[in-house]
């Protein structure tokens, strides 16, 4: 174990140990003393994966209302040891704090990283809250693929589970959930289980959240969480029962091509379907270029890849499970996304980088 590398601590501990020499932990202890002394207000920052980054003041009754709130859904209480893996900058990673002082947890805080577990020779948790991409690292890494099992309860967030992905969470045994949430929501309001007999198409809003559909289908959120303020999101959904719902895509996500509205979370789940079955593990992701005639023209975006793959074979199988209109009109592949601070794709400005490139190509004589 390279003990320099994480930071153990608890709500009894913290109150005796030094400052952490270590910057990112030092940030860590940092946190927590200013909370065990009774702060009531914090500053959070969005991450800016669905719009300009921005500071929001959260208040300390949110944040306990959020933890109290994980520790009954998921039945993580007072001795879980838990794994901090994700960004203590941001909400996700904050709210592990949160949980760990409020439910009375051991925590093992390390810097956040794409295998989180390559810090542990054992790795042996109840509890810990990942990103997608650091899960599906794990899994594929023969060193710490065979660990997962140990993790207890996996709860992932901040991204769209992909179908690779979900099938290889079907072959675990611990139990992994999914999350719906935001920075404004203080972290998720709604849960579902990907795996096991139990696993869930729909979200289950948590107990003492209201939530409902604005006039776009676009969900919104009150509760304890929000300061009882409503909070809008641009999240087009359908409710199925009175604490249930499904994720449809968003609704800065759609685009009109020749009076054709498409929601380009739908023709991503259609083309992941059609990589996995032709044994491609690309990333990927369905964006928009200006066109004269249609105004918006659906495109796909790819990360190269060594193996070769062929274009017009994957949109006609892409076209058998999809409208015409669904179907992208172009396909682009580039060596490396761009990504937020938090690790998730900035689509706008990868395809912002493609098209600049070809216009710079377009203007030398």
């Amino acid at each position: 174990m390279i003990l320099e590398m994480i930071w153990h601590t608890n709500t009894s501990l913290i109150q005796t140990q030094s400052p952490p020499e270590h910057p990112y932990f030092c940030q860590a202890y940092d946190f927590m003393i200013a909370w065990l002394h009774g702060k009531e207000e914090f500053t959070l920052h969005t991450s800016g994966s669905t719009g300009t980054p921005k500071d929001i003041l959260i208040r300390r009754s949110q944040l306990t209302s959020s933890a109290l709130m994980t520790g009954a859904a998921l039945d993580v209480q007072k001795g879980t040891r838990a794994l901090v893996c994700l960004n203590i900058g941001y909400i996700a990673g904050i709210m592990m704090l949160v949980r760990g002082m409020e439910l009375g947890w051991e925590l093992s805080i390390i810097e956040p990283s794409s295998n989180p577990l390559l810090n542990f020779e054992e790795p042996d948790f109840d509890f810990v809250a990942m990103v997608p991409l650091q899960l599906s690292t794990c899994l594929s890494d023969e060193m710490t693929g065979i660990e997962v099992n140990n993790l207890g309860k996996i709860l992932l967030g901040g991204a769209p589970v992909g179908i690779h992905l979900q099938k290889q969470i079907d072959l675990l045994t611990v139990p992994v959930y999914q999350s719906y949430g935001m920075t404004e929501t203080v972290s998720h309001v709604a849960l579902r289980k990907l795996n096991g007999s139990a696993g869930e198409n729909d979200y289950n809003v948590l107990p003492g959240i209201t939530f409902g559909l604005d006039e776009r289908g676009c969900l919104f959120f009150s509760g304890a969480v929000t300061n009882e303020e409503k909070i809008q999101t641009n999240d087009l959904a359908k409710i199925t029962s009175e604490n249930t719902f499904t994720w449809l895509g968003r609704a800065d996500n759609v685009i009109n091509s020749g009076g054709v509205k498409i929601i380009l979370d739908k023709v991503d789940e259609v083309v992941a379907e059609v990589l996995y079955d032709s044994g491609y593990e690309n990333n990927f992701f369905s964006w928009f270029a200006a066109d004269e005639k249609l105004g918006q023209k659906l495109i796909l975006i790819i990360q190269k890849s060594e193996e070769n793959i062929a274009v017009e074979l994957l949109l006609d199988e892409i076209r058998k499970r999809i409208s015409t209109y669904e179907t992208p009109k172009h396909v682009y592949f580039v060596k490396e996304f761009i990504k937020t601070p938090t690790d998730k794709i900035d689509k706008r400005r990868t395809a912002f980088e493609i098209f600049k490139k070809i216009s710079d190509k377009s203007s030398k004589p």
